[in-house]
């Protein structure tokens, strides 16, 4: 079975968040399986010197009054995933990221840019036999990819599509005017179409049009069918419920393994626990806090987002070192969430440490270090910073919403792996926080076994490979 993934940004060449991590995950677990998997992406300045181009360019010439547009064939050697790059230096050799320019402002021309990407993996999927390859399936993800089953809707609408709601807040909306430049035809745009609120949506696309939907965990599924998380198209959603499926994510258990991470202070697994202790006397070392070996250590891996509930643990932190804890956060985001940790940490040296900016090594260092990592999340379509702590035997405190709810089991059930809570609000968050330290300090065996518990958890990411197989499967035989 071939198998046609298309997506706006891939690890490790264009990746800006956890749609990157999917792009090149799902299909190399797929070829693992058997599936003939391969991405389409854009070559963005850059790309090419990362990527092994095989044979010569495909010309399809000037397709949306952008200019010469060729695809390239290549691969990463790191994961031996066929690669199909959409090569248009007007649109996508610039410099500034996959969606927003230097300054961080969004592309003006980005609905140009990715109708040249949706565009592309349709005449592929149409066209592919005469290039010596030919999807069965085109998998596209996000809005950037929403426009592909639109596309195929008017060039060839029997060719199996499905569209991935990584999520489902960011929709890709344009002005009407779009239509035309896009070369879509004027019938698509309607109530029953790609018309959302008098403008262009490519998420609503990809929505009405493909003939499977899937998003990123079961309880992510059900939530975007209400108007809490709709965001408006729940009831386009409610409309296709049969469509619909919900998919938890996986994660790379060989990237994040606490035996072999060589990124972390010392070894360990679920029936050697010992190391921990030296990766956590090492986070505190590097982050100037108290060397106190018994002290709960809480950790945040995160954006810095009102949307990841972290507005709501300042007020909860003098609290929580008032019982013995400590706190270290990781992340960027909102300028006044910045500020808010960078306070923290000032008002309480030795005991809250921040370090504003991303680093790859460090967020390893802290998933094995801490003892509980904090995601109190308001919405949160499938995450996957609980799956790495849980792999290091660091139990998550999160709200119950989302893949949280799909992947963490809470302590008041008979075989926990973390803590969760339902309001979307301080109140749940301080109550969960202190059952973790109630946890922690009075139920020692039950913590390590819930330890060793989540460490042996299958987080692969082939139940999700077998279940994308399966789904293909049933479009193929219906089609």
């Amino acid at each position: 079975m071939k198998i046609l993934h298309v997506a706006s940004e891939l690890r490790p060449i264009s990746q800006t968040g956890g749609l990157g991590d999917v792009a090149a995950a799902l299909p190399q677990a797929q070829r693992a399986s058997g599936l003939d998997a391969q991405v389409m992406t854009p070559a963005y300045s850059g790309v090419l010197e990362k990527v092994k181009i095989d044979g010569n360019p495909i010309e399809l010439g000037d397709l949306l009054g952008c200019g010469p547009v060729q695809l390239l064939r290549g691969q990463l050697s790191e994961q031996g995933v066929p690669l199909w790059l959409v090569d248009c230096p007007a649109l996508f050799d610039r410099e500034g990221g996959p969606y927003l320019d230097a300054e961080g402002e969004a592309w003006l021309d980005n609905a140009l840019r990715f109708a040249a990407l949706s565009l592309c993996a349709a005449m592929l999927a149409e066209s592919g036999g005469m290039l010596g390859w030919k999807p069965d399936v085109v998998h596209a993800h996000d809005w950037q990819a929403g426009l592909v089953a639109p596309y195929l809707n008017v060039r060839n609408p029997n060719i199996p599509t499905v569209f991935t709601i990584h999520n489902l807040q960011y929709q890709g909306c344009f002005e009407a005017d779009w239509l035309e430049k896009l070369n879509l035809p004027s019938s698509l745009f309607g109530v029953h179409g790609l018309e959302f609120h008098g403008e262009l949506s490519f998420l609503k696309g990809g929505l009405y049009y493909s003939h499977a939907l899937t998003t990123v965990s079961p309880t992510y599924a059900d939530e975007i069918r209400t108007a809490a998380f709709g965001h408006g198209l729940e009831g386009l959603l409610t409309a296709r419920s049969h469509a619909l499926t919900g998919i938890l994510n996986g994660i790379d258990m060989a990237q994040w393994d606490p035996q072999t991470d060589p990124h972390i202070a010392a070894p360990f697994s679920a029936g050697d626990l010992a190391g921990k202790a030296a990766c956590k006397a090492d986070i505190q070392a590097h982050f100037g806090l108290d060397q106190r070996a018994a002290a709960p250590l809480l950790g945040v891996v995160s954006r810095l987002a009102q949307q990841k509930g972290l507005d709501m643990l300042p007020p909860l932190v003098p609290a929580l070192i008032a019982r013995g804890a400590q706190l270290v956060v990781l992340g960027t985001g909102e300028a006044e969430l910045e500020t808010a940790y960078r306070s923290l940490a000032e008002a309480h040296p030795g005991a809250v440490a921040a370090h504003i900016g991303y680093d790859n090594a460090l967020s390893h260092r802290i998933q094995a270090g801490v003892d509980m990592l904090l995601i109190p999340s308001r919405f949160e379509p499938c995450g996957l910073t609980q799956m790495y702590a849980m792999r290091y035997g660091t139990l998550p405190v999160a709200r119950r919403t989302g893949g949280l709810a799909d992947s963490i089991v809470d302590w008041s059930a008979p075989e926990p792996t973390g803590f969760l809570f339902d309001t979307p609000g301080m109140p749940g968050l301080k109550v969960a926080l202190h059952r973790g330290l109630d946890a922690y300090y009075d139920q020692q065996e039950a913590w390590r076994a819930a330890q060793r518990r989540a460490m042996g958890l299958d987080l692969s990411w082939q139940n999700a490979a077998t279940a994308y197989a399966a789904l293909y499967a049933r479009l193929l035989q219906g089609a």
